[in-house]
């Protein structure tokens, strides 16, 4: 049976709660030199690539079994699993789209996900501004999926919850903020706020079947 829809998701703040350098950083006991990485990037101290140029040697020795570990006691959203699960039994497609490192995303693909797309950055590895996954790349890479699959922008849903989505929210018409920020919240068609992607997801529904006004909200 061929797909006949496709749902886009981000990851960070979306199927997340936080963040994936965060969630790495707790679980391998960096998370003090993180957070002041973190924080120095939110006061726009550092660059993106330097971010990671800091952020990535902390866990230069980090083994895959470790990773694993990591991702199965992060601060997921309720229902990652059921959701990517009801989109697989209805014959449609699901991909994760991230800004944070692929080797962490691509883990979903463990949870249902046909599809991960993340910075091309490793543990103790080189970065530059080449590797990372920006705004531009998730419009790329979802209008690629779309052409692969053989479907319209109008058969896709976005979900996302900042501004890493913002072009992307802007070219597809279908798009579910996830507790979003208010930048995000202008430009997404609906938005759920909440504990559980299956809100978000059934308002992502609604909007395939043209059954949802703009800027619903749903708790």
């Amino acid at each position: 049976m061929a797909a006949t829809h496709l749902h886009v998701f981000d990851m960070d703040g979306t199927l997340l709660r936080g963040a994936a350098s965060v969630e790495l950083a707790r679980h391998l006991g960096t998370f003090e030199a993180a957070d002041r990485i973190e924080r120095a990037w939110v006061r726009g101290e550092i660059s993106d690539v330097a971010f990671w140029e800091q952020m990535l040697p902390l866990w230069a020795d980090v083994s895959e079994e470790e990773i694993d570990a990591a991702f199965a006691a992060s601060a997921w959203i309720d229902g990652v699993r059921e959701v990517f699960a009801d989109i697989r039994d209805r014959g449609e497609y699901v991909a994760v789209v991230s800004q944070s490192p692929h080797f962490f995303v691509r883990r979903l693909e463990g949870w249902g996900a046909h599809r991960t797309f993340g910075s091309d950055i490793v543990p103790g590895g080189p970065t530059h501004q080449g590797r990372l996954l920006t705004l531009q790349h998730k419009v790329d890479i979802t209008l690629g999926l779309l052409e692969e699959f053989g479907l319209t922008e109008q058969e896709c849903v976005a979900y996302g919850d900042s501004t890493s989505d913002t072009l992307l929210f802007e070219h597809l018409p279908h798009t579910v903020g996830v507790n979003c920020s208010a930048a995000l919240r202008e430009r997404a068609a609906v938005c759920f706020t909440g504990d559980d992607i299956r809100g978000a997801y059934a308002l992502g529904r609604q909007l395939l079947d043209g059954a949802t006004t703009p800027c619903e909200y749903a708790q």
